[in-house]
């Protein structure tokens, strides 16, 4: 589940964007104005910010020219408009914007959009994890008092175990048909919802379910919602 602010001075385009995030899986704060956006970035650490570029008090891009000069352009912003030239988008993108939507956003574009920016921000994030974790392998490889793993081991180590979910799992078979169903049913849907990050959308595609159905079904089958989630 990312964190994700969403600045907009039109409360219709607040709400239909919450709305969207939250359904994805993501935590959403929402600002009208710059002042408000302030005041959140200041209190809260975000994954992702979705920015309009025309806003009453102080527009998008000079609010963007602050974040960046404070230090504070730490997560990706995505810049909206409606009414944006070519320069206005070209300069947001050099002050350090992610990317620009413009306005009427359309679902696919916005879905697209807030997956790239949590992706490249997932892997700024871990660069300075990988960095620890290869001057730690320096340090202990110095140290005779170790006993050092081949360089096969430590590349496999560094590259990490994958920890995703599996499509291979047991079953106990020897019980009640209702319960072993049940029992396939709630580790299929918990599979495809740890795999889709806690997507209700891409499960819903992906197991050919109506999402009232499969909201249903999970919660008939105890599927906890929150664990697919993002981290």
């Amino acid at each position: 589940m990312a964190n994700i602010l969403v600045v907009d001075d039109e409360l219709g385009i607040r709400d239909l964007l919450s709305e969207i995030l939250n359904d994805e899986g993501h935590s959403v704060d929402l600002a009208e104005n710059a002042t408000q956006a302030r005041s959140a970035r200041a209190a809260n650490t975000y994954d992702l910010v979705l920015l309009d570029i025309w806003m009453p008090d102080t527009d998008g891009v000079s609010l963007l020219k602050e974040w960046s000069t404070a230090g504070a352009l730490t997560m990706p912003v995505i810049m909206m408009s409606g009414h944006a030239t070519i320069d206005t988008a070209v300069e947001a993108t050099r002050i350090g914007a992610f990317s620009f939507l413009e306005k009427p956003i359309t679902l696919q574009k916005l879905l697209k959009a807030v997956e790239q920016g949590l992706a490249r921000n997932a892997a700024h994030q871990a660069a300075p994890t990988a960095a620890v974790q290869v001057a730690a392998v320096a340090q202990v490889a110095a140290d005779p008092a170790y006993a050092i793993p081949s360089a096969s081991s430590v590349v496999a180590v560094l590259a990490g175990a994958d920890n995703g979910p599996h499509a291979h799992q047991g079953f106990d078979l020897d019980r009640p048909l209702r319960e072993a169903r049940d029992g396939f049913e709630k580790a299929y849907f918990e599979f495809h919802l740890a795999r889709e990050g806690g997507s209700m959308t891409r499960v819903a595609e992906k197991t050919g379910l109506e999402r009232t159905h499969l909201y249903r079904k999970l919660r008939q089958l105890g599927v906890d919602l929150g664990r697919g989630k993002r981290g």
